[in-house]
């Protein structure tokens, strides 16, 4: 008992940033596998902890997954345990906007009940680290800023459109009947009008097919149709059986082959 008073005083003098990496240390040992961060050990020099992560992870305790992002593993029958993916997402997405992309997105929606074998990601910024969103994560980058402001639904529908909604599992006709649904949302499709501008072409004739469909003011659509090059034909892929695809430079397809 004598000993165990004496480390607890001896402690409490050792320099302020060996107590710090100490506490880190026992507070990561203790709470076993999960992620960490900087903001984990608040009331601690920043300093500090950073430097006490940072031997960590130079001894093997913990894995850097990117900067200031830290995972204390366990060992499992199939080797060391991994993050829990959509932790480590979420946690991505606190800094950066992430949004479903392709299947996943269709999925979000409601297009398909399938879940892809490899996550896929769209985001605005120039690169993800590859350690904290998975090495066989599929990412679009690149994705216009405006993006940042949408909410993962919107940005779903969008990444569908500019997929020409080919990840669909419906029919085209119910395909079409259910984007006119989500769009028949006047505040969503009008936040979509606004970043129109930054998306590909086929994107603004798909908007703009399915606004006429819709009744929504001429005004807005010939601003939209200015924006199209009279000569071009674009890919509607499943949404080609929109009434007035031909009217928005949509290319003819059979419908049997959609």
């Amino acid at each position: 008992m004598a000993d165990a008073k004496y480390v607890r005083n001896i402690s409490k003098l050792a320099p302020p940033r060996r107590r710090v990496a100490s506490l880190v240390r026992q507070q990561i040992e203790r709470d076993g596998a999960r992620l960490w961060r900087l903001d984990d050990f608040k009331g601690s020099s920043f300093a500090a902890v950073a430097q006490a992560l940072s031997r960590l992870t130079r001894e093997g305790v913990i894995e850097r997954l990117s900067k200031g992002v830290y995972y204390r593993c366990r060992p499992t029958a199939f080797g060391k345990s991994r993050p829990n993916p959509d932790a480590v997402l979420h946690l991505a997405a606190r800094h950066r906007a992430i949004f479903p992309a392709g299947l996943a997105a269709a999925n979000l929606l409601g297009f398909t009940t399938q879940t892809p074998k490899h996550r896929e990601v769209a985001t605005s910024a120039m690169s993800l680290p590859r350690k904290l969103v998975g090495s066989e994560t599929l990412i679009h980058t690149r994705r216009p800023e405006a993006w940042a402001k949408l909410s993962p639904s919107d940005a779903a529908l969008l990444d569908f459109l500019r997929q020409s909604a080919r990840a669909s599992e419906l029919s085209p006709d119910d395909t079409i009947r259910k984007t006119l649904i989500f769009l028949s949302d006047d505040k969503r499709y009008r936040r979509l009008l606004q970043v129109a501008s930054t998306e590909p072409p086929r994107v603004r004739a798909m908007l703009g097919a399915i606004g006429e469909e819709l009744n929504y003011s001429p005004k807005i659509l010939r601003s939209l149709r200015a924006t199209l090059n009279p000569l071009s034909r674009y890919d509607f892929g499943a949404l080609a059986g929109l009434r007035n695809a031909q009217k928005w430079q949509a290319k003819k397809y059979d419908r049997e082959t959609l």
